[in-house]
């Protein structure tokens, strides 16, 4: 008699904690597929970078792939199988990609109704044209710890395919500092190679066009000459620091506000580089590290031309009591306009009725900031002209609004380096939903 009441008891509880485990799996998963239900709502579907696919028939539901995710709310389990849910947030971690135990997740760049334009480029980073290689996310691979390990390698494999014979002094040109170029310059003086970095901004590259708050590594790396570069959280200001002591400490002098125009193959190996101030470069090997931004998108209205329009927010600390309009609906015009607000007067501009883009907690931050009045939105609306004390725009029924303004900040993106990149002999193809490697 004990003894079924001891199995009896057993039973229940053990029924009991199925029963609990299945109602908690399932709340989760309905509260998993109203998340992706509002995602698809707002237009968040779409990655615009590098994305996760996972594989219904290998996926098994563990969960890691979610908990090793820097962002929140980009995958997620649905009905047992992780799921991808805000795409257009993605911005390529790839920790997914390493923390799947069963392998069901691969790193993809387009989808198969939405391609992107990419270089070709070989495993070893090399273009079609022998002698040019790209690293960073102008090949598809954005974060910076991840472009910085293909300046380091594509570097390498550029020094083992240099021929003996010299056709001119320099080695290698590398075009942009960022994280790749960087990372690819240390590499070649510790290698003890002529060469020369140019870029057209100033020292980061697009790191360098960030808040000075905004938090750019999550992870830390390995740099040449330096070793490994521990930082969590790091934020831009620091990250700028270390670079520059690294380079300063290995006179590594970095060519700023240095555009290069064209690139024109001599011979194999022998390539002549053209500079926006006329003068001319030629080296054995081009590293193009530049991005995929380019240069900054215009609205293309007048006044736009106008000093107090930029693209581009470096010192928000230093701007106060000002009637400021920030345009755009990615993370760079949200966190700017949200740093903006402490000490001036913020309106959003946005052509679209939803921020689609933007990270959760920049979302939340927003929604805050407009119930609290201290940025006012305007959603579906268009800049048609800047004047010199207030800006003009339309709203979705077309009718016009003019506000008083001293500032404007414009983040549309940026005009992707195509023919730059075609002009030099460069395959660019259109690509839908390709599978890439992590290197």
């Amino acid at each position: 008699m004990w003894e079924a009441l001891i199995y009896g008891l057993v039973f229940l509880v053990s029924t009991l904690i199925v029963v609990y485990y299945w109602r908690s799996g399932k709340k989760r998963s309905q509260d998993i597929e109203a998340k992706a239900s509002l995602a698809q709502e707002e237009g968040r579907i779409q990655p615009v970078s590098l994305h996760p696919y996972v594989d219904p028939n290998r996926c098994i539901g563990s969960g890691a792939c979610i908990r090793a995710c820097p962002e929140e709310d980009i995958l997620g389990l649905l009905d047992g199988q992780a799921t991808l849910i805000n795409a257009s947030s993605c911005i390529g971690h790839g920790a997914c990609f390493h923390s799947c135990p069963v392998d069901a997740i691969s790193l993809r760049i387009g989808t198969e109704e939405r391609g992107v334009d990419l270089p070709h480029v070989k495993p070893d980073y090399e273009t079609n044209i022998n002698g040019i290689y790209i690293a960073g996310e102008l090949g598809g691979m954005g974060l910076i710890k991840n472009s910085a390990e293909q300046g380091v390698q594509a570097c390498a494999n550029l020094i083992k395919g240099l021929p003996e014979e010299r056709s001119c002094e320099l080695d290698l040109v590398i075009i942009g500092a960022g994280p790749a170029g960087i990372a690819a310059a240390l590499k070649a003086k510790e290698q003890g190679i002529n060469f020369k970095v140019l870029e057209q901004d100033s020292l980061g590259g697009t790191v360098f066009t960030f808040p000075r708050d905004k938090v750019v590594m999550t992870q830390p790396m390995k740099l040449p000459l330096y070793g490994d570069l521990k930082l969590y959280n790091t934020s831009k200001a620091e990250l700028l620091e270390t670079w520059t002591e690294v380079l300063q400490r290995h006179e590594i002098e970095i060519q700023e506000h240095c555009k290069v125009e064209t690139i024109k193959e001599l011979e194999e190996y022998h390539f002549e580089l053209k500079l926006a101030n006329g003068d001319t470069l030629e080296s054995r090997s081009i590293i193009i590290a530049i991005g995929r931004r380019g240069s900054p998108r215009k609205l293309g209205v007048p006044g736009e031309e106008s000093s107090k329009v930029a693209y581009r927010l470096l010192e928000p600390e230093h701007i106060s009591g000002e009637k400021i309009l920030v345009v755009g609906g990615g993370d760079s015009a949200v966190e700017s306009a949200l740093l903006l607000m402490q000490q001036n007067e913020v309106t959003l501009s946005y052509r679209k009725q939803h921020f689609a883009r933007i990270k959760k907690g920049n979302q939340q931050k927003l929604e805050a900031a407009f119930a609290e009045g201290k940025i006012r939105p305007l959603l579906a609306s268009n800049v048609l002209e800047i004047k010199p004390q207030e800006v003009v725009l339309s709203d979705s029924e077309q009718k016009e609004i003019r506000i008083e303004n001293n500032r404007v900040y414009i983040f549309a993106g940026g005009e992707l380096p195509i023919p730059f990149l075609r002009e030099a002999g460069i395959t660019v193809e259109k690509t839908f939903g390709k599978t890439l490697k992590k290197h």
